[in-house]
């Protein structure tokens, strides 16, 4: 059974919690591993998050806001807890963002120093972005700090984990977490301030809402700069005693499915355009042993549940929703209560609230509260804008009695055609339901007779309306749904995170109708 929810647990530092945790679930317990396959326990995790943040600490000031640019991994992981043990602010930078919004993100949280590795760079082939980075920060390589680590700070290291509370600068809930940005995928991302206190609420509240069993390892390929990564692949394991295996890219599509195998894997990580790529290329035993997998940040397809369940003996997809201004997790299923279609139940300590919204019918938008919440937004200035009590998720939704979420579409996602409102978000299912092997993306331009229309972006070759409408026709759905205009394109264009990125597929659209004219 999940443990009880207590609101007061969130009432402590994040390094705290993880010395908690070491006393809760023994120092030497394997807890942290990644693709060099370097196996590390509480002690060495903390020990290691002395050593190198005291290191950190003398280039910086108390308090300042310090750029991680680093992939999913053991040493993502030993920096996070490096900077909160001495009282520094971890700001995520999204890789995969492009130079503009890196830049801007730095301007906006105010950093001075960028945290990343050769390594890493040569690797991912971001030469580019540092050159252009540095100068404006100072890029800080961590093999060179690593280099300087000379014996009497290793002694440190081991003094300082053996009294970790004498050592550690002390900090509280309310104190800054994490920086985080979203992901863009319908504008310019935003800054988000997530209080210690907010991470470790949303914490507890998987943990009392989902079924944890400090013996499994849960495998993370997700990005730690996007919220879900980071609080369900690094947080939340490590802080609930299972070992958290790390893998530096969900784009590994082949080595992905041997490794989860091969580390012993309950627990899967995933959104619905990475789960289905794993599982297509997997073998049924590579997946077979995992008791679920957790998918979020996007629509999970039936195509993927049908396909997971008949490859994989029944292993549950379990879909939830959140946001990054919620830590992000606000609902989600669970492997004994898991309904399709829907998000799953509200986590404990989430209250919801309703709204109608103009023009809209079906459902209403989803207003949230509780202790997940973000404190703010960055302005310009890179201060910390007070959020309202109540969070505007931006979504449609209906919910049940037993407060269980069915995402209808977002606000900005309704396009108003013929004086209806029709969700951009049921036109795609519509397309995923005629090609399931495909991938779709629609998006809504003015149209001078209708107001807007709807137009499909398709990898599907041979779409064509009439399969659309003759689908539409046989199911039932709304005929103002199905695009009169399909695009094809050689990819759907996707964040690193694996949400469709709107933008861009906004941006071909209109090349192709400009093209057109």
């Amino acid at each position: 059974m999940p443990r009880a929810y207590d609101p007061t647990s969130a009432q402590r530092s994040v390094f705290d919690a993880l010395l908690d945790a070491r006393d809760r679930y023994g120092a030497k317990k394997p807890i942290l591993e990644d693709q060099e396959r370097k196996v590390m326990t509480y002690t060495d995790v903390i020990r290691a998050a002395f050593v190198l943040g005291r290191k950190i600490a003398g280039m910086t000031e108390p308090g300042e806001r310090v750029a991680v640019l680093l992939p999913t991994g053991v040493g993502a992981t030993v920096v996070f807890y490096a900077l909160h043990a001495f009282g520094r602010v971890p700001v995520m930078l999204n890789f995969t963002a492009g130079v503009r919004n890196l830049r801007s993100a730095c301007k906006t949280a105010r950093v001075k120093r960028i945290l990343t590795a050769h390594r890493f760079i040569d690797q991912a082939k971001l030469e580019d972005i540092v050159d252009a980075l540095e100068g404006a920060w100072t890029i800080t390589w961590l093999e060179d700090v690593r280099a300087s680590i000379n014996f009497l700070d290793k002694i440190a290291g081991v003094v300082a984990e053996k009294a970790p509370k004498a050592f550690r600068v002390e900090t509280g809930p309310s104190d800054p977490g994490v920086i985080l940005f979203t992901s863009g995928s319908y504008g310019a991302p935003k800054g988000v301030m997530l209080t210690q206190g907010n991470l470790l609420a949303n914490v507890d509240q998987v943990a009392a809402h989902i079924d944890l069993d400090p013996d499994w390892v849960l495998f993370n390929p997700l990005p730690v700069f996007h919220a879900f990564g980071l609080l369900a692949g690094v947080l939340l394991p490590i802080l609930n005693g299972l070992k958290a295996f790390n893998y530096p890219s969900p784009l590994h599509i082949k080595q992905i499915p041997p490794l989860i195998k091969e580390s012993g894997a309950a627990v899967l990580l995933a959104t619905d355009t990475f789960l289905n790529q794993y599982a297509r290329s997997a073998e049924p035993a590579e997946m077979s042993g995992l008791k679920f997998i957790c998918c979020g940040a996007e629509r999970v397809r039936d195509e993927t549940h049908d396909l997971v369940a008949r490859k994989f003996g029944g292993v549950p997809v379990v879909e939830g929703y959140g946001a990054t201004e919620a830590s992000p997790v606000i609902a989600l299923n669970t492997p004994l209560d898991n309904r399709r279609g829907t998000v799953g139940g509200l986590v404990p300590g989430m209250e919801a609230r309703l709204e109608p919204v103009e023009g809209i019918k079906a459902g209403a938008k989803l207003m949230v509260r509780g202790p997940n919440v973000m404190a703010g937004y960055l302005n310009e200035a890179g201060d910390v804008e007070t959020a309202d009590e109540w969070y505007d998720t931006g979504d449609v939704v209906d919910m049940t009695d037993d407060n269980w979420v069915t995402i209808l579409g977002r606000v900005k996602r309704f396009a108003k055609i013929g004086g209806e409102m029709v969700s951009l978000t049921a036109a795609e299912v519509l397309a995923h339901q005629v090609w399931p092997d495909s991938h779709h993306a629609v998006i809504s331009m003015p149209d001078a007779k209708k107001g807007e229309r709807l137009v499909l972006i398709t990898d599907r070759i041979d779409a064509n309306v009439s399969r659309l409408l003759e689908h539409a026709q046989s199911t039932g759905a709304s005929e103002l749904a199905v695009p009169r205009r399909i695009v094809t394109a050689t990819h759907i264009p996707v964040l690193g995170t694996g949400k469709t990125d709107y933008v861009a597929v906004q941006r071909i659209a209109q090349n192709h109708e400009a093209r057109a004219a």
